[in-house]
């Protein structure tokens, strides 16, 4: 995925029946060089976009692994799995003792595996199934867009991550999902898909 040596600035082939000609003599000296144009050279990955993936990772990771800690030891707001459980039964599930460690196994496991970049694809996965039932089940759409803008950009970040793959800096860098990214992140795109109907069909 990452191999320079997969792209060329080198002529397009010559199609057959085409011509490569410009229309000029190349003996002709009077148009002087004003046609003379260097090839176009094709996009090639740099180290920007791996920068990019890296922020993009550690901020998205980072934040749902506090958010987990939190709903499974109430570190940070005293959320913990008992006011986990209840705010699951408020948004109308069924089994909110199963969902709540479900939910905070997801967010903790799911952002540690983006921080170090390793399975992406089910990291990402698993933030992005956690926020499409957040945007489910908590949003208003009677007001703008929801009431859940801030859910979107998570998911939105989630789902770019899951096409994109880590980048270089990180632990999958040489493995075979990370070079087939975009089958991996449709298949997990499908899993979690499943994953979201049984959960918000069966459980609430």
């Amino acid at each position: 995925m990452y191999d320079d040596d997969d792209y060329s600035g080198s002529a397009t082939t010559v199609l057959p029946g085409s011509s490569s000609s410009t229309g000029f003599d190349d003996d002709d000296d009077s148009f002087g060089s004003a046609f003379d144009e260097p090839a176009r050279k094709t996009h090639t990955w740099h180290g920007g976009l791996d920068f990019g993936l890296l922020v993009l990772r550690l901020v998205l990771g980072g934040l749902f692994v506090v958010h987990g800690l939190d709903k499974l030891f109430g570190w940070f707001t005293d959320l913990g799995m008992d006011n986990t459980q209840r705010m699951l039964e408020g948004f109308g599930f069924t089994e909110p003792t199963i969902l709540a460690w479900v939910l905070a196994v997801s967010e903790t496991a799911g952002g540690v595996l983006l921080v170090l970049g390793l399975f992406t694809p089910a990291g990402a996965a698993a933030v992005l199934g956690v926020m499409a039932n957040v945007i489910v089940v908590k949003g208003d759409w009677n007001t703008f867009l929801g009431g859940v803008e801030l859910e979107m950009m998570y998911a939105a970040a989630a789902f770019t991550l899951l096409f994109t793959g880590p980048g270089r800096v990180a632990i999958d860098r040489n493995t075979h999902w990370c070079r087939k990214t975009p089958i991996y992140g449709f298949v997990f795109l499908v899993l979690t898909a499943g994953a979201c109907v049984v959960t918000l069909l069966v459980f609430r």
